[in-house]
């Protein structure tokens, strides 16, 4: 298929690998995996059979002419330290501010703390991947957002946190296994996950787990109790309390959550809104007002 039906310059232009495939520039490979298995469901010919011939036709050349080769780059390490490096070499060109002047989301992050910042940061990149692919008339603004955020996030970290690391693997080397259980709770897994990593510390990663879970299993009150604990040791008590809500909304007797909601001032039967979720940490209504405001107005 012709590159020249993208509309013009846009290889060019959105040479960030991690923002086409919408993902944050710490994504490990099982991240960047599935993200690019979910990318080529969402963009696969049939979802567009009953649009007009053009989106599919651009939803294959999205596919094809930035999707795949983003993915073959990032599959690789070393590919990914010289896309690492290509994008902190775009860092020093343009300046802080003309970064976080483009972006609410990315000015925010510019005044938090490092540890803030870090869980802001991912939070974010999910708000804007869930967008991304919605529209073909939205997918060239947001990954322009999601870029902007990247540049901004590599310049607050120092070049060493992006070095191959010796950490524990995200998925032990048994489990990786052709012949896999046809009943795996997945979203089981994600949790048991998750709580090895609260008991190391490892608060975004913990974070990233429960997220996962949570979109496997949307009703299960103790992804949320965990969640909303974890928000609680860095000291997101919006985020905190609204996470302990949604536990005991799904189930009032839930005794992790019950143990903390005393101290975040919840009150018996209180009702939350999954939605004042992403209020709460001040994304959402951000991403709404860019989604509503210029991405509508982004043509392909």
């Amino acid at each position: 298929m012709s590159q020249t039906l993208l509309p013009s310059g846009w290889v060019e232009k959105l040479c960030d690998p991690y923002a086409v495939l919408g993902i944050s520039v710490i994504a490990d490979d099982r991240q960047i995996f599935k993200r690019y298995h979910t990318l080529a469901k969402l963009l696969h010919p049939d979802r567009y059979a009953k649009n007009c011939n053009s989106d599919q036709k651009l939803a294959t050349a999205i596919f094809s002419h930035l999707i795949n080769p983003a993915y073959e780059q990032l599959k690789h390490r070393q590919k990914r330290l010289i896309a690492i490096a290509m994008l902190r070499s775009d860092t020093r060109v343009l300046e802080q501010k003309s970064l976080s002047s483009q972006s609410a989301i990315a000015h925010e992050i510019t005044e938090m703390s490092t540890p803030e910042a870090e869980l802001f940061y991912e939070e974010a990149i999910a708000c804007y991947a869930e967008a991304q692919y919605k529209s073909l008339d939205q997918f060239y603004q947001v990954t322009q957002q999601i870029s902007i955020l990247n540049l901004v996030y590599l310049r607050l970290h120092k070049p060493h946190l992006f070095l191959p690391q010796k950490a524990v693997p995200i998925i032990p080397e048994e489990e990786v296994n052709p012949v896999e259980p046809v009943l795996t709770n997945y979203a089981q897994r994600h949790y048991e996950r998750a709580m090895e990593y609260v008991r190391l510390a490892k608060w975004t990663l913990a974070v990233q787990e429960l997220r996962d879970a949570i979109k496997l299993e949307p009703n299960n009150s103790d992804y949320y109790a965990l969640l909303g604990l974890v928000h609680l040791q860095q000291k997101f008590m919006g985020m905190a309390r609204v996470y302990i809500s949604q536990a005991l909304k799904l189930n009032p007797q839930n005794s992790l959550a019950l143990k903390y909601a005393p101290g975040l001032k919840i009150q018996p039967g209180e009702n939350t809104n999954p939605k004042s979720m992403a209020k709460a940490m001040s994304i959402a209504a951000l991403l709404s007002r860019f989604t509503k405001g210029k991405g509508s107005q982004v043509k392909c």
